[in-house]
């Protein structure tokens, strides 16, 4: 039975070891958590990305991280009703005003690892992604409001033109007419 200890926790010393050099080079936000949701490892982005160090994020809860920044009611539902029961999630966004770097839109993809027992929690910050994709949808807006306002003043000139050709045609027939009248009472004179 001691000996069975001694494998179980070697091969989570090994996993921990993979799980942390993983994290070391993954560029995206990156935590490895215990079932307990305390965080054992967090990769460089993760704390470049948050304003953190190492040592103010290992070893503490993720709810307790940053001074409670971490407390979300999206993922605290996720890690503890979603994970548990599914394993994993992927692609859920979050967003969340973080005090000192703002408003933060992030998809967050965890994995429970059942031979390990630890969780991976990788973070995508997709703030700039919507920022530039509502700046699009505005810029798409404001171009067809543009493209409507511009369409309406261009059949109006349309009709006015139209208006106009109907009327300078109109006319130009009417001298014809009198033109062939003024020819035609000529002729009768010189007749």
């Amino acid at each position: 039975m001691e000996q069975n200890k001694i494998t179980n926790n070697s091969e989570k010393e090994i996993a921990l070891y993979y799980l942390n050099t993983f994290a070391n080079m993954v560029r995206e936000p990156f935590l490895v958590l215990s079932l307990d949701l305390k965080i054992i490892g967090a990769s460089p982005s993760f704390c470049r990305n948050f304003e953190v160090t190492k040592e103010q994020t290992v070893n503490q809860f993720i709810y307790d991280l940053g001074n409670g920044q971490w407390n979300i009611p999206e993922l605290r539902k996720l890690l503890e009703q979603l994970l548990p029961d599914n394993k994993y999630f992927n692609d859920f966004e979050v967003s969340h005003a973080f005090p000192n770097i703002g408003l933060k839109t992030m998809l967050l993809n965890a994995r429970q690892l059942d031979s390990t027992q630890y969780i991976l929690l990788a973070i995508e910050d997709i703030t700039l992604k919507k920022l530039v994709e509502k700046n699009l949808d505005d810029y798409t807006k404001n171009l067809e409001k543009s493209v409507n306002e511009k369409t309406i003043e261009l059949k109006a000139r349309i009709d006015e033109l139209s208006t106009v050709n109907k009327y300078m045609t109109g006319r130009e027939i009417k001298m014809v007419e009198l033109k062939k009248e003024i020819s035609d009472m000529k002729k009768n004179e010189e007749k």
